[in-house]
């Protein structure tokens, strides 16, 4: 099957909801095991959205049965261990709808879902929240949050279960062996993201990337046509993708698993099957529209559903021969994960330095001696823009940290995210190369990498691109924060020293607000030194992402600066002699005008203080004792310098202190003209620390 036409995929003996039994001599009539299996999820997920009083019952009810054709019958994963490694994933993007996904969990036997979770769903506490998250409820591989995220992460799942086959597989050896599926709705489709990921996907022939698409005309606004009238598989086919359509996703069971079938067939292309469905299927009355989509059916309109359906059980009551057939997913998960380990031991025996290092890439173990490479400096050495600093540690890293692995959108030259040694890049020939050409697509980059992370076998993925271009990508940071992802974000040009590009290019609000994100290390180092602390920092978080902002000017390396005193986020570079009269708070390139200051300061007869803040969320780590070591609070008198806005520096400025910062966007001259000009100079620095002295 190539082209649309010929991709419509019908069963001769569509699903029948009804079979005949004979009992006693008599014709009954009885829903069928199959139908019983697919009214489970539906019903399931009737009875906790209307228990909740909150939720969207109408994807589920639709979906259920591509989502027991996909599970029953293709689905490769083990219930009783959600993390076995060699499993397929599962990708619900259409995350609003995530009682299919619980109800699938629940069914097949993950203990992670028990009947009383799917009781208390969105409540306090629960495995089950309004949304999946993976650091909530094992079996959920990604954290679905805004549509289009979870396609998305799908495309860095197949990404990474592609290079980890091509670097480790051998002859009769296929060690690394999944699919990625997903669910996806309209508005995932709708979602810019996913149109950037699967472009990307498409170009690298991701054949183990097979997205079902809800197909149901319904959003929360009503019918799509009133904003979406596209032909989207003729977009997946102009991207690259196998497509096919099923008409009847209500009933066709078999044609569905026909679908899949077909598309595990291509192995290079991935695949998208629209499907078409009803929204809200089996209610009488709310099917079809907009308000099965987000709200409860509530009572009366589920009991008419149980009529309409034949669902003759009271409220989370499931059959027990519907238990007892989707349970088998254990039993066949544990045969297939112990297949897989003797083929991993089998493996071992005749390569075990692959299997050594494949092994303890799973464990998350980092290699011994990764980080003794990193370039250290001393004030004689030349200083350099952070950003060639940060080259120059891929560079040293690459060969000590082989699961490194990442790219930059369309900024390889500007961000110098290359890997020096490193031939060639990832591509649909060459999936064993670590470096990733993202094209210009920043947030598809995140969301990629994320995925990449999700995949939890011990790549670590970074990318890069322009700091003031963290907005295009900053759901996905917020959701690798929210997940406790390992991602490292490389971000040049990291202030109004970028220069000539002018204001839409210079990030004087970005790092503010990137510190105001939950679970994210926000580094600005000041030189060498502290540049190689941030990435030793951030490989070796591997539960929460870090952001590296990284400077397009050149600056000195300072003495007293190390790769060590970054882990403490804040520390002094330059003392005095008993307790100081102020105290100079600098980030990156400004570090070097403290230090200016502090000299003139300290020569008109002042005792000054000079401390370096690379990591401000560190720093807020340590004990009460060493930031007073660092900050005394009897020292009042303070001078913060950051070409960002002030925001969040109030609860280090002091009482008496002040902030020469950002109040307004930049302007377009060359950088040290507008470091200049918005006041980011010695002279004004020593003026401004005068004035709070007298």
């Amino acid at each position: 099957m190539s082209c649309i036409s010929q991709d419509v995929v019908k069963s001769k003996n569509p699903f029948n909801f009804h079979s005949l039994i004979h009992s006693n001599n008599m014709v009954v009539a009885t829903a069928s095991l199959e139908s019983l299996c697919i009214n489970s999820i539906r019903m399931l997920a009737v009875d906790a959205v209307n228990k909740s009083k909150s939720g969207h019952p109408g994807l589920p009810m639709g979906c259920a049965p591509m989502a027991y054709a996909l599970w029953d019958k293709f689905l490769t994963h083990n219930p009783s261990n959600p993390k076995w490694f060699n499993r397929d994933r599962f990708v619900l993007s259409a995350g609003h709808g995530c009682m299919l996904l619980y109800a699938l969990l629940h069914l097949t036997g993950y203990d992670s879902v028990t009947i009383e979770d799917i009781k208390n769903f969105r409540q306090w506490g629960s495995k089950t929240p309004g949304h999946p998250e993976t650091f909530e409820t094992p079996g959920v591989e990604v954290t679905a949050g805004p549509l289009g995220a979870g396609i998305s992460n799908a495309v860095g799942l197949a990404i990474a279960e592609s290079h980890l086959a091509a670097k480790f597989n051998k002859p009769n050896f296929n060690i690394v062996d999944h699919y990625t599926y997903v669910i996806m709705g309209d508005g995932c489709n709708q979602e810019g993201v996913s149109s950037e990921a699967c472009s990307l996907a498409g170009h690298l022939k991701l054949g183990k990337l097979i997205a079902l698409y809800d197909d149901n005309h319904i959003t929360i606004d009503g019918r799509t046509d009133v904003s979406f009238t596209e032909d989207v598989l003729k977009r997946y086919e102009a991207y690259g993708w196998h497509v096919q359509h099923v008409p009847d996703g209500n009933n066709d069971v078999n044609a569905i698993s026909k679908a899949i079938e077909n598309a595990k067939q291509v192995k290079d292309k991935p695949s998208i099957i629209k499907i078409t469905t009803t929204i809200g299927f089996g209610s009488p009355n709310k099917s079809d529209t907009a308000g099965v989509h987000g709200a409860p059916l509530g009572e009366e309109e589920a009991d008419l559903t149980r009529e309409n359906l034949q669902w003759t059980h009271e409220p989370f009551s499931i059959p027990e021969e519907v238990y007892d057939h989707y349970k088998k997913a254990i039993s066949r998960g544990i045969a297939s994960e112990n297949s897989w380990n003797e083929l991993l031991s089998n493996y071992k025996s005749q390569y075990p330095n692959e299997s050594f290092e494949f092994e303890r890439m799973l464990r998350g173990e980092l290699p011994t001696n990764w980080d003794k490479d990193l370039p250290t400096y001393s004030s004689e050495d030349n200083g350099l823009a952070t950003r060639k600093h940060s080259q120059i540690c891929l560079g040293n890293l690459g060969p000590n940290l082989p699961e490194l692995i990442g790219g930059s959108a369309d900024l390889t030259h500007s961000n110098y995210t290359d890997i020096k040694g490193e031939t060639g890049s990832y591509q649909a020939n060459s999936p064993e190369k670590r470096y990733l050409h993202f094209g210009v697509r920043e947030h598809a980059m995140a969301a990629i990498l994320n995925g990449i992370a999700y995949h939890d076998s011990g790549l670590i993925p970074y990318g890069g691109t322009f700091l003031v271009f963290a907005d295009y990508m900053r759901g996905s940071m917020r959701l690798s924060a929210l997940s406790g992802l390992g991602v490292i974000y490389v971000l040049t040009h990291d202030s109004i020293g970028v220069g000539e590009d002018g204001p839409t290019h210079q990030p004087i609000e970005t790092i503010p607000s990137l510190r105001a994100m939950p679970n994210m290390l926000v580094f600005r180092p000041c030189d060498g030194n502290e540049t190689s602390g941030a990435y030793k920092l951030a490989i070796e978080n591997r539960n929460r992402p870090s952001s590296l902002c990284l400077s397009r000017q050149g600056m000195p390396n300072q003495n007293n600066s190390s790769i060590e005193k970054v882990s403490f986020g804040g520390y002094t570079l330059i003392d005095s002699n008993g307790n100081p009269d102020v105290i100079f708070i600098g980030t990156g390139s400004e570090v070097d005008l403290c230090v200016k200051a502090s000299e003139q300061i300290k020569a008109l007869g002042y005792k000054t203080k000079v401390v370096s803040m690379p990591c401000i969320e560190l720093f807020e780590e340590q004990s009460d004792s060493y930031k007073e070591s660092v900050l005394p609070k009897s020292v009042r008198k303070r001078v913060v310098v950051e070409a960002a806005q002030s925001f969040g520096w109030h609860k280090y400025i002091g009482l008496d202190g002040i902030s020469i910062t950002m109040d307004n966007f930049g302007a377009s001259a060359p950088g040290s003209t507008c470091m200049e000009k918005f006041g980011f100079t010695v002279e004004n620095v020593v003026n401004k620390t005068k004035e709070i002295l007298n």
